[in-house]
């Protein structure tokens, strides 16, 4: 006999249910140990120590599953019902060592490389943390995949040198450069902005045949081309493609949350119709979203913008399966 109180709900529930109204949160499904995973699995990384800037950044996960409450699974522009496609699989966040960062770093990598041997058919969504949580997460799926490419949105190049601070936020590409896990002419940078970046890291990204495309291209070209020719570009070098989303390539005014704040950044527009592009190729293996600090956003705006990033790239997603 059941005696529970009609009225009692599981903690965290949502205070209020529309039968003919399901929620994001529903296309979240527990992973269950032994289940295959053939398609997204979201995986929060929760590592912001390293990060130049004050940042709250591991909370980010947490805040993320939270906030799919609040949105529908209907694409209204195209009458598509998400819930009808294929669901992302939370497969949980990685624990991080409470003092030594290359400890947590060691994990990251472990942790996505034992993955993918277990679940080829997984496509990681990572969930940061700060920006350095890249080079371990890229690292652990290059020794599963091959030869990955990247396509980088950042208004940072992400080059500076290890011995002035040891690795951080600001370091992952050079780590991955110098440890020869990621080719430069196989790194794709957009929303490259002014006063965000030194002469001297903009001349190593083109010693190093990075493909650069500033936030003057990206005016001036529109998103979508730039997008098209980074793909195009990186096919014909790579067998997979692997997406790094520095919410940090955003104008201020869209990410208010984000540590390193600035004017002259990209549009939210810009950035959801690029995730939903990319969520259509098929030769995307994975991808990042770093650089939110809830403990400083404004009514959770820029997490927000995290949410729907995991919503466009599902719907892209969804287009070709």
């Amino acid at each position: 006999m059941n005696n529970k109180p009609e009225y009692l709900r599981k903690a965290g529930a949502p205070l209020f249910v529309d039968r003919h109204y399901p929620k994001a949160a529903e296309l979240l499904l527990e992973w269950k140990e032994g289940e295959r995973i053939n398609g997204p699995g979201l995986i929060g990384v929760p590592l912001s120590k390293p990060s130049i800037s004050h940042s709250g950044a591991s909370f980010t996960p947490g805040v993320v599953r939270k906030l799919l409450q609040s949105y529908s699974t209907y694409a209204i522009e195209d009458e598509k019902e998400l819930l009808n496609g294929t669901p992302i699989i939370d497969i949980g966040d990685i624990f991080m060592h409470a003092t030594d960062i290359e400890e947590s770093y060691i994990r990251i990598e472990e942790t996505v490389s034992s993955l993918l041997k277990e679940q080829p058919s997984c496509i990681p969504l990572f969930i940061g943390g700060d920006h350095s949580i890249t080079y371990s997460t890229l690292k652990g799926m290059c020794k599963r995949k091959g030869q990955i490419g990247v396509i980088q949105f950042d208004a940072h190049h992400d080059l500076r040198n290890t011995e002035d601070g040891g690795p951080t936020n600001g370091t992952p590409f050079r780590r991955l450069l110098e440890a020869d896990v990621l080719k430069g002419e196989n790194l794709v940078q957009i929303g490259i902005r002014n006063y965000t970046n030194s002469s001297f890291y903009h001349q190593y990204a083109k010693d190093k045949g990075i493909r650069i495309f500033t936030m003057g291209d990206v005016k001036k070209q529109g998103i979508v081309p730039i997008v098209q020719q980074a793909i195009q570009y990186l096919t014909d070098k790579v067998d997979f493609i692997y997406i790094s989303l520095d919410i940090d390539v955003l104008d201020q005014s869209f990410a208010p949350g984000c540590p390193a704040i600035g004017p002259g950044g990209m549009t939210s527009d810009d950035l959801l119709e690029a995730v939903h592009l990319l969520g259509g190729e098929k030769s995307v293996c994975g991808l990042d979203i770093v650089e939110i600090d809830p403990s400083i956003d404004f009514r959770d705006m820029t997490s927000r913008v995290a949410v729907y990033c995991l919503l466009e790239f599902l719907r892209g997603r969804n287009a070709v399966n």
